[in-house]
């Protein structure tokens, strides 16, 4: 008998939905559907969910999250692990680049990190990071994660 190890690729949204836009990983974890991911609302705990991410043996991880990035609200970015520092991510319990060192050694995996600028962090969240989210979702599906701006 023979095993075959389904390979799924794991997309985390990471955020505060009391906060805004900082709830825009959440709001696109909650709304992506795809039959070779897996869609993880990690509130503002990813390192929660690290054991279901490496059993899932996922060649990509895409993390989504606001970020303060000084552009215009709506604007997404992937921020790669050494410019975390010129970004602003508000409520997490360890910084996103260790995050992202534990993950890489435990999974081998390819790890984006998208940042979509908030225009809010306090009410409802705004059009302008859903409309961010609605991008972001068609980019992650339609395999386009490369064709967005990399933060400089």
């Amino acid at each position: 008998m023979v095993f075959a190890i389904m390979l799924m690729n794991v997309l985390l949204g990471i955020g505060n939905e009391m906060n805004g836009d900082d709830a825009i990983g959440i709001w696109v974890a909650r709304n992506f559907r795809h039959k070779n991911w897996l869609a993880i609302d990690c509130a503002t705990v990813p390192e929660n969910y690290v054991g279901e991410i490496v059993r899932q043996h996922p060649e990509k991880i895409v993390m989504v999250d606001a970020a303060q990035m000084n552009l215009k609200p709506g604007e997404i970015r992937i921020i790669p692990k050494e410019k975390i520092s010129k970004a602003t991510f508000s409520t997490h319990t360890i910084p996103l680049s260790l995050f992202m060192d534990h993950l890489r050694e435990l999974t081998k995996s390819k790890i984006y990190l998208i940042g979509i600028q908030p225009k809010v962090l306090y009410g409802k969240m705004s059009n302008e990071a859903k409309k961010a989210g609605e991008r972001v979702i068609q980019y992650i599906k339609n395999d386009e994660i490369e064709k967005i701006k990399v933060l400089e």
